[in-house]
């Protein structure tokens, strides 16, 4: 009778560790594919030239690194400032994609790293290539996964 219940008992246990390893795949998946569908989203609303939409998900004290200038940018006010100017401009981002994408999740964290590949179309028409290596730190909070820092470094030729 004890060798019966051991082993009901180890059954039960496995079953639940299955069940939480099953439940913990689910929601680092689940936070991955929400991180990846916000950047996605961001990127949509930049080519409709809609920069409220494209902060959306933006943290007010939100840090980034960008090829263009050499300063930390600080704030969500200021990343939506000149993301309004990139939208009223005469050019246009007219394709974003993301290759070699990773999430890494840690609890209310996820770090998503990906090389963007993009192509830019001038008020001539003319199409150039926007590449970048980047990284997205994001933190979910009030329910919402907010993008508290990002860096987006040039590839060279």
């Amino acid at each position: 009778m004890r060798t019966f219940t051991a082993m009901a008992l180890g059954i039960g246990i496995g079953a639940a560790l299955t069940l939480t390893v099953a439940a913990q795949q689910a929601s680092f998946r689940s936070a991955a594919d929400q991180v990846i569908s916000i950047t996605k989203a961001e990127w949509a609303a930049i080519m409709d030239k809609n920069a409220a939409v494209a902060v959306e998900n933006v943290a007010d004290d939100c840090t980034m690194w960008v090829p263009d200038f050499p300063n930390r940018l600080d704030g969500k006010e200021l990343i939506y400032t000149m993301t309004e100017v990139e939208a009223g401009g005469v050019g246009n981002m007219v394709l974003a994609e993301m290759a070699n994408e990773k999430v890494q999740v840690y609890g209310d964290t996820a770090v998503l790293t990906y090389n963007f590949m993009g192509m830019g179309k001038d008020k001539d028409g003319k199409i150039e290539p926007i590449k970048a290596k980047s990284t997205r730190v994001y933190t979910k909070n009030r329910g919402k996964w907010w993008l508290v820092h990002a860096n987006f470094a040039p590839v060279g030729d």
